[in-house]
């Protein structure tokens, strides 16, 4: 079969669900398990689980230094999990590929290093109205201490980016604009390529929060374009603690260290120190080794599968999810139609409060997200204080949303 047939065969979707032994789980009420929170944190595969089991059973030593061959083993296996997660994203060498802890992580490593560096009195940033806290709060620490500027694309009614402001704002010749890719509120998918082609006529970078977007469609940092991407391992089949900061080497090269220590030094004085090379000059420290073997190895397991065929099945599982959600009275889904969003629906019921909905869909072993998702400037602007948000991935069922369904109704019963 050639690639591009496979990249949009469809999921063998038992087959897949196999790999996540989690999901055999009976919850305590005796019903099976139903997983609706990816969006905060995927399940993992056995293949991951396999993946760092042997690392530590077989090959476990510290990494880059040692010259034994547990530490040859691990330091092999370390970087060759970058060049992979490197070729995924389409990056156009594996010195892009800095390993952090997290999109979190991420995003502060660029605004601490690339932001204090380039940074300075009145200078504008562009962030955008339903950034997750991990993309507001960083830029807002940085522009207490710089005097920056702030600005915010707003977000239409129906959870699309108004591109006309965009446009407006860049008239104020921004330094950085800085966005999710795909809302973790709305599911909107933001035309990135777009708004990064739009960024750089006017001479600013961008840092693009990838979080929600990389686990579940094809991602090309060279296609779009993109100064900085960021995403997390713990959302796409891996494991937590190892996320990714991608940036152009020309831009890392210039940036100074963002944390001090181990292995981010080629030499040290007593009274000084010159930093290593990318991508080791921001990893400092011994480093989250089976988690990066871990992330590799669900890097393999997506690829193995097809990110275009993951996009395919959610785009079927979500259409499917608004359409039941929107039968039922006293339910508001957020967000725009399902062509223009991934496999999240945040809503909220008439009836009841987010919280109380969630612990009572709990108790028919249907686990959902509820409250403001890290997203509470979204929220305001739509007036709520929070909405159940369910979240869907590749291992998701129509079957599941229709228990989704009809665990609403029984809320609705109880408050009835």
């Amino acid at each position: 079969m050639m690639a591009d047939q496979q990249q949009c065969a469809r999921l063998d979707i038992q087959k897949i669900r196999a790999d996540f032994p989690i999901l055999g789980r009976e919850m305590r009420s005796g019903v099976p398990l139903v997983y609706l929170d990816s969006t905060a944190t995927s399940q993992k595969p056995v293949q991951v689980l396999e993946a760092m089991d042997r690392y530590y059973r077989r090959s476990n030593a510290n990494i880059h230094r040692g010259l034994y061959t547990l530490a040859e083993e691990a330091t092999v296996e370390y970087e060759n999990a970058r060049e992979r997660i490197a070729a995924f994203i389409g990056a156009a060498t594996p010195k892009e590929v800095i390993f952090t802890r997290n999109t979190t992580e991420s995003i502060n490593l660029v605004a601490r290093s690339w932001g204090q560096t380039n940074l300075d009195d009145g200078d504008v940033v562009i962030l955008t109205e339903m950034e997750h806290h991990s993309n507001l709060v960083p830029w807002q620490l940085l522009a207490a201490e710089r005097n920056l500027r702030l600005e915010f694309i707003s977000v239409t009614r129906d959870g699309l980016l108004d591109l006309d402001s965009y446009a407006e704002l860049l008239k104020l010749e921004p330094k950085l604009v800085a966005f999710t890719q795909m809302s973790n509120v709305l599911g909107t998918i933001i035309p990135a390529r777009e708004i990064i082609r739009m960024a750089h006529q006017v001479g600013a970078n961008t840092l693009v929060d990838a979080a929600q977007s990389v686990p579940h469609i094809p991602v090309d940092v060279g296609d779009l374009g993109a100064d900085f991407l960021a995403f997390s391992g713990h959302k796409m089949c891996g494991p937590t603690g190892i996320g990714v900061l991608y940036g152009r080497k020309k831009l890392l090269e210039a940036m100074p260290p963002f944390l001090g220590g181990g292995d981010m030094i080629k030499r040290v004085e007593l009274r000084s120190f010159q930093s290593n090379a990318l991508p080791y000059k921001f990893e400092a420290g011994t480093s989250a080794i089976a988690e990066a073997i871990g992330l590799g190895a669900a890097v393999d397991y997506l690829s193995g599968i097809g990110m275009k065929a993951i996009e395919q099945h959610e785009q079927e599982i979500i259409a499917y999810a608004l359409e039941r959600l929107e039968e039922i009275p006293g339910v508001e889904v957020f967000g725009p139609e399902a062509q223009y969003k991934g496999a999240v629906a945040s809503f909220t019921l008439s009836e009841a409060h987010a919280h109380d909905i969630s612990q009572i869909l709990d108790r028919e072993g249907i686990a959902v997200r509820a409250g403001h998702h890290c997203a509470m400037p979204l929220h305001e602007k739509f007036g709520i204080p929070a909405t159940t948000r369910a979240s869907f991935y590749l291992y998701n069922t129509k079957e599941e949303v229709d228990r989704l369904v009809e665990g609403i109704y029984k809320v609705k019963n109880i408050f009835a």
